[in-house]
């Protein structure tokens, strides 16, 4: 247990689903838009924070999944705030926000471009919502892969974790473009340090690869 590293909480937002630790909320109404799937279940969860309304698709989305997540997790009381990391992956970086942002700029008889929208054309962005909304101050990364790679979180969230310079990680993969969505949100402590007594811990998963892809790939279709 010691220098294992545990998947103690997971969250996956995906085809109108939400699952929490296996845990399956479906959200009945039917939307035309991803917008409205977003919007609705911010209501659903009484959610109280303004800026949410501001943020572009791929930021409501990874803020959604991980005000799910943490909610069931105690690291935000366990740990220091510098002792908290976030690594996010994706495919399709900002693309979404950028073809919004493109519209703004692309005709010069109707130029307008707009500094709320282009202040979203970084992928990482996500992040910076997430770490000001709970005040994360650990190591924070994002990287644009093909595809959802258990292994590449994996490694990356190892060696933080090894380096001494995080305790705990939120970690995993946020994608929008258009209406196809897809966002899993894992916690990750070092069994060490882990956040709950030692009965939870030992119900805690050990982190693998496998782990991770049966999560991803079996809930939320």
């Amino acid at each position: 247990m010691k220098n294992e590293l545990l998947l103690t909480h997971w969250c996956l937002i995906r085809n109108n689903q939400v699952v929490t630790d296996d845990k399956v909320e479906n959200v009945t109404e039917i939307f035309s838009t991803f917008a409205g799937f977003l919007k609705a279940l911010y209501k659903k969860e009484q959610i109280s924070y303004p800026k949410f309304y501001k943020m572009d698709s791929l930021s409501k989305l990874g803020f959604l999944t991980s005000e799910k997540v943490l909610k069931e997790s105690h690291v935000l009381d366990h740990y220091r705030n510098e002792e908290i990391g976030i690594i996010i992956f994706n495919s399709s970086a900002s693309l979404e926000t950028d073809i919004e942002y493109q519209k703004t700029i692309q005709d010069k008889s109707n130029y307008f471009p707009s500094p709320s929208v282009f202040v979203y054309t970084l992928p990482n962005i996500v992040i910076g919502e997430i770490c000001i909304r709970h005040q994360i101050k650990g190591e924070n990364a994002f990287f644009i892969t093909e595809k959802f790679d258990a292994g590449l979180i994996l490694n990356n969230v190892a060696c933080l974790m090894e380096s001494g310079r995080i305790k705990a990680c939120l970690c995993g993969w946020i994608d929008v473009l258009e209406d196809n969505y897809e966002s899993v949100l894992f916690v990750i402590e070092n069994g060490s340090s882990v956040a709950v007594d030692e009965d939870q811990a030992a119900k805690g998963s050990k982190l693998t690869g496998r782990t991770l892809n049966n999560i991803y790939y079996n809930n939320g279709e």
